[in-house]
């Protein structure tokens, strides 16, 4: 890398040995002389994330419902938190609920797909689309709204987008009910012919984001004596330090240790589960995955922050589990696996455990909105310049319903989302409605989408 004392590229990228490490967005990218132009070419560019739970939501029942477990009782910006959003009563600022959409692309459309709705839920969740009931090669869905704004919004990055997920894959095959698992593996879409695939293993989205580091012998030496991949590129880090003020070398200093950071922690996720082999909780898991949910989640989180805040990428979805996933999630004070929580047969007690879930995982959204909020990100955070969409397209688990899903937003998406606001729809509204205001939201020119009937006011 050759500097000079013109302003520092947007795109500067520190390169060694197969290292690739892009850099935040630092003062000295855009000095005070710039153009308007070269202002607006500098300035972030809004992040989205989708992020997916499975089995739907404890408010999505009617006694949920009445209630107010998930959706608040009073409308506008003076709402309640309630019993289950209350770990994201920090980011009231910053959040959009929106109450009673419908996710109806995943109900069934003949009798041979009754029963069906844990194996085509995921394929709706961002297109909006009904996916198609197949064993074959002829699968059909849509396009994800993800996709979409990549598509428009993505290509000058490294890359247009990543997709990460938490729980195992089958990639192959028929999951149920003449389904293909494709539709269960991901929630992203390029087309409705191309499903995009998912990384579980931290490793491989690291390496994905940061460069593989030469060759395979390369890495696994590397790995094994505990090295990082910022070592390659020790001698571009001290030379672009010298030519930064104490602001923009704090800046950088930062977002270097939060890459060394997750690599030790990879790092010592790796060395444990080879040490414990078949002890592991997740035996079958590859060596980088925690058995940890909290753990690998968190991590996944803050991948996703360190490649925001260097625009590596601006697009990124997160499948935060697998329907029909049995896990126990003891931190939330509910020792009923998950499934068998979301099937409570309507007792009161039993919907409440499976808040105690709901909530558990919103706690968990805290973390990563949180580390969103605490990146500076130009003229404010990664938090103000991105558009969170978390929800299921699952709603009353018990009855595999798709009424009253959960859905909320966070973030400013750079001034297009005021946030502190609950909206309730009327019922029967498409949850399409949603995606399609995000895409409106984010700049792209969208009309429709799915069965949408027109857009949300947020």
């Amino acid at each position: 890398m050759y500097l000079t004392r013109r302003a520092l590229s947007r795109r500067t990228v520190l390169r060694g040995l197969g290292a690739s490490v892009a850099l935040p967005l630092l003062d000295a990218m855009v000095p005070a002389a710039a153009s308007a132009r070269a202002r607006a070419v500098a300035s972030p560019k809004s992040r989205f994330v989708g992020i997916e739970m499975v089995h739907g939501s404890a408010g999505s029942t009617e006694y949920g419902s009445r209630n107010h477990l998930w959706s608040p009782a009073a409308t506008g910006r003076d709402f309640e938190f309630t019993k289950i959003l209350k770990p994201l009563e920090p980011f009231r600022d910053h959040l959009t609920v929106v109450s009673h959409t419908d996710c109806s692309g995943a109900d069934p459309v003949s009798a041979e797909e009754v029963g069906a709705d844990h194996f085509r839920s995921s394929a709706v969740f961002l297109t909006a689309a009904h996916a198609k009931q197949t064993e074959g090669s002829d699968i059909r869905n849509g396009a994800s709204v993800d996709q979409l704004y990549a598509r428009a919004h993505g290509q000058d990055t490294p890359l247009p987008s990543i997709q990460l997920c938490i729980e195992n894959l089958d990639s192959s095959g028929t999951c149920g009910y003449n389904y293909s698992c494709v539709y269960m593996d991901t929630i992203s879409w390029a087309d409705p012919t191309t499903p995009l695939p998912m990384t579980r293993d931290p490793r491989l989205a690291f390496e994905e984001l940061f460069g593989t580091g030469g060759t395979s012998a390369d890495r696994a030496s590397r790995n094994r004596i505990n090295r990082s991949i910022l070592d390659a590129i020790t001698r571009d880090i001290a030379r672009l330090s010298r030519n930064l003020d104490t602001k923009d070398r704090g800046r950088l200093h930062d977002y270097l240790e939060n890459i060394r950071e997750i690599e030790r922690r990879i790092q010592k996720i790796e060395a444990y589960n080879t040490e414990h082999g078949p002890e592991r909780e997740l035996p079958a898991a590859p060596v980088g995955v925690p058995d940890s949910w909290d753990e690998h989640v968190k991590l996944m989180f803050d991948l996703q922050v360190l490649a925001f805040a260097a625009e590596v990428t601006r697009v990124s979805t997160f499948k935060l589990s697998r329907d029909t996933s049995n896990r126990v999630f003891a931190e939330s004070g509910c020792l009923t696996p998950w499934h068998s929580a979301s099937h409570h047969g309507e007792r009161a007690e039993t919907i409440e455990d499976q808040g105690l879930i709901n909530r558990y995982h919103l706690q968990t959204l805290g973390y990563f909105l949180d580390k969103l909020r605490a990146t500076p990100d130009g003229d404010g955070s990664l938090l103000d310049h991105s558009l969170v969409l978390y929800g299921s397209p699952m709603g009353d688990g018990n009855v595999h319903g798709h009424r009253r899903v959960p859905l909320l937003l966070a973030g400013h998406a750079s001034g297009a989302l005021q946030g502190n606001l609950h909206v309730l729809e009327k019922d029967r509204t498409p949850q399409a409605n949603v995606l399609l205001t995000v895409l409106q939201k984010l700049g792209v020119e969208q009309t429709s989408l799915g069965d949408s009937t027109g857009t949300v006011a947020i």
